[in-house]
């Protein structure tokens, strides 16, 4: 599950936030997940799931889920989501029970 990062907790007395650095965490402002199965060497098969408009430590605890569900390896790279095997469906409906919006390729 995303976590709500707009909690900051300080000792800082003079500590001024700034509204517009929050995280944008809520799955339905953002664009069209991606979700495809790509063979690679050897025959190895790989779910990638791709076009995030969310920032990397949003996407690392995203992939942390996934992984978890699919009980599988899985990394992040170039904004996307890489997990080793086919879980295709597995994914499409954990995103969309979390409210993300998926176009499986």
């Amino acid at each position: 599950m995303l976590r709500n990062k707009n909690i900051i907790y300080s000792t800082n007395k003079n500590l001024k936030i700034d509204e517009d650095s929050t995280l944008k965490s809520n799955p339905s402002q953002i664009n069209t997940l991606n979700v495809k199965i790509i063979k690679k060497k050897a025959n190895k098969i790989t779910t990638v799931i791709e076009n995030f408009d969310f920032n990397k430590e949003e996407i690392l605890i995203l992939a942390k889920e996934l992984k978890k569900v699919c009980s599988s390896g899985g990394t992040v790279k170039e904004n996307k989501i890489i997990i080793q095997g086919n879980f295709k469906d597995k994914i499409a409906t954990f995103l969309i029970n979390k409210n993300f919006k998926i176009k499986i390729f």
